[in-house]
């Protein structure tokens, strides 16, 4: 039966130490893999004339160069920003798609370790662009001090951006991950499980109800295909307005 369980399993290896392995661990190092070699072997492959898989794969990287770093960023900055925004993009998009992989049945994305740690890249990634478009004083003094406000009413509105901005930005960058991947694993989990005990433990006609679970489950994991692309694009996205609002003057 699905349950919290499955985001905190067992250790299979190296238990008790840093390098402890167990099979969340284990699914993060297969996508992480799985990134590398995919890419490794498109470019090992390209060629002038491109086949379908190079393609689709420069597509992917023309998609965040063009819809999300330069539409976004403008065309200097937006070809300057777009390796870092790429890296988001496919480490978020192939961590969230294992969840429907058969074999892996996860997203590496549901436990918070792989969110908070794309949250961290984020937030390192804006705040340093920040800092070196504009210098630590000026940049901080945007982000805290917006100017055109009476003085007065810094008191109430510093706290505020400096909880919007280095706060709650990471924050909800990594809940909105989150949240996502672990509701979509219950929903695939539930639906497989159901269809699972209808067809072969359920009596007589309930039996049959285990076709529209089944149909459930697929549209479930079409479904999740498309949250695994669409989150890994808000992520992305949201990454480069960051760096907007941090290297702009005002």
């Amino acid at each position: 039966m699905p349950g919290i369980g499955d985001f905190f399993p067992p250790a299979f290896a190296f238990e008790g130490t840093i390098f402890e392995m167990n099979r969340l661990v284990l699914v993060r190092l297969i996508a992480t893999v799985l990134l590398v070699l995919v890419f490794s072997i498109g470019a090992s492959r390209a060629k002038l004339v491109p086949s379908k898989g190079q393609s689709i794969l420069e597509g992917l990287i023309v998609f965040i160069r063009d819809k999300v770093a330069i539409e976004t960023l403008g065309e200097k900055n937006g070809r300057k920003y777009a390796p870092i925004l790429t890296v988001i993009f496919l480490g978020v998009l192939f961590m969230n798609i294992t969840g429907v992989i058969p074999g892996l049945n996860i997203a590496a994305s549901s436990v918070v370790a792989v969110p908070l740690g794309f949250a961290l890249i984020s937030y390192v990634v804006f705040v340093g662009a920040g800092i070196k478009h504009l210098g630590a004083g000026q940049f901080f003094k945007n982000q805290l001090f917006p100017p055109g406000v009476p003085w007065p009413l810094y008191i109430l509105l510093t706290p505020i951006e400096f909880l919007s901005t280095f706060i709650i930005r990471p924050a909800t960058l990594t809940i909105r991950l989150l949240a996502n991947m672990l509701a979509g694993h219950l929903m695939l989990a539930l639906t497989f499980f159901g269809t699972h005990f209808l067809f072969f433990e359920a009596a007589g006609a309930v039996k049959g109800v285990g076709v529209l679970t089944f149909a459930g489950a697929i549209g479930i994991t079409l479904f999740e295909i498309f949250v695994a692309g669409l989150q890994a694009f808000i992520f992305s996205i949201l990454t480069a307005v960051y760096i907007k609002t941090s290297i702009e003057t005002h």
